[in-house]
């Protein structure tokens, strides 16, 4: 695959409105290994299985994880509703103890004074995500822990918290929810050239557009939107960027809104922990040298 294929096509062209992506820089075989997900002995993508305390702790997803899987492993676990989903009692435990990035807490008991669990976003994806990890499980009306959570709550285990849950994340789980499944699976389903792509476009501040257009390859229904709004910087935001920024990979910032607009710009850039995290082999398109 090289830069001048895409642009023989116009409508990406247009698209792109001369952006040149990042993924074009792969060889062929490159590309479609990193369809493919993690593996941790083998493949293109590794995800770093020895973090330290501290750097677990600048993910909030994975910190979270284990405050929620410690609760969990107290007699007789987190009690459920009827339908399945955390009682109110437990989400008010959980609220306070929880810190999320931009989540405003003050702002959501002022819609309501009662929280249900659908309501706390930060816990619901982390309690779903933790769920399909088999680290909880559902016993006798409660959530509770699995002996493979037990053991995650050990300290040479923890370090490994956040590879098991951004792999699940990433590749496993249907974040589509969180762009009301806007283009159904793109661009989650090419998540490898993604991370790759960001991880050599990301390093200084770059809009969420800008990134969409270096960083995904675009299917027939991004480039034949009939939406007034780029739907593709939507769902990448949504199933991608913000996503990256809860484990603590991306930086997030909203510039303030220009006239006659209602929302400023959404800009991101890789943290430290991206590169300590995540780490590649591929080749690019005229090199025979592996690129780290």
């Amino acid at each position: 695959m090289s830069a001048s294929a895409i642009l023989l096509n116009p409508a990406e062209q247009r698209w792109l409105g001369g952006v040149e992506p990042a993924w074009t820089l792969l060889d062929r075989a490159s590309l479609t290994a990193l369809h493919r997900p993690p593996s941790p002995t083998a493949g293109p993508i590794r995800l770093a299985t020895d973090l330290t305390h501290d750097e677990i702790q600048q993910s909030a997803v994975a910190r979270n994880a284990l405050i929620l899987l410690r609760a969990a492993a107290a007699d007789p676990g987190l009690k459920l509703t009827a339908t399945g989903n955390l009682s109110r009692g437990v989400v008010a435990e959980l609220c306070d103890l929880f810190t999320w990035p931009e989540f405003d807490k003050t702002a959501m008991f002022q819609v309501s004074k009662v929280i249900n669990e659908p309501d706390f976003l930060p816990l619901l994806f982390v309690r779903q995500l933790v769920a399909a990890a088999k680290l909880l499980r559902r016993h006798k009306g409660h959530f509770t822990i699995t002996p493979a959570g037990r053991k995650l709550l050990e300290d040479s285990d923890q370090r490994a918290v956040q590879a098991i849950l951004f792999h699940l994340a990433l590749w496993h789980l249907n974040l589509g929810y969180f762009a009301t499944d806007l283009h159904h699976g793109w661009p989650q389903g090419e998540a490898g050239i993604v991370l790759w792509c960001l991880s050599v476009a990301a390093n200084d501040w770059q809009s969420r557009e800008r990134l969409t257009r270096l960083c995904t390859i675009p299917i027939d229904d991004v480039l034949e939107s009939k939406w007034n709004w780029d739907t593709a910087a939507f769902a990448t935001q949504a199933k991608i960027l913000r996503p990256l920024h809860w484990f603590g990979l991306l930086e997030h910032r909203t510039e303030k809104p220009e006239p006659g607009s209602y929302e400023g710009r959404q800009s991101y850039r890789k943290t430290a922990l991206f590169d300590r995290f995540l780490s590649f082999e591929v080749t690019l398109e005229h090199t025979s040298a592996p690129c780290h």
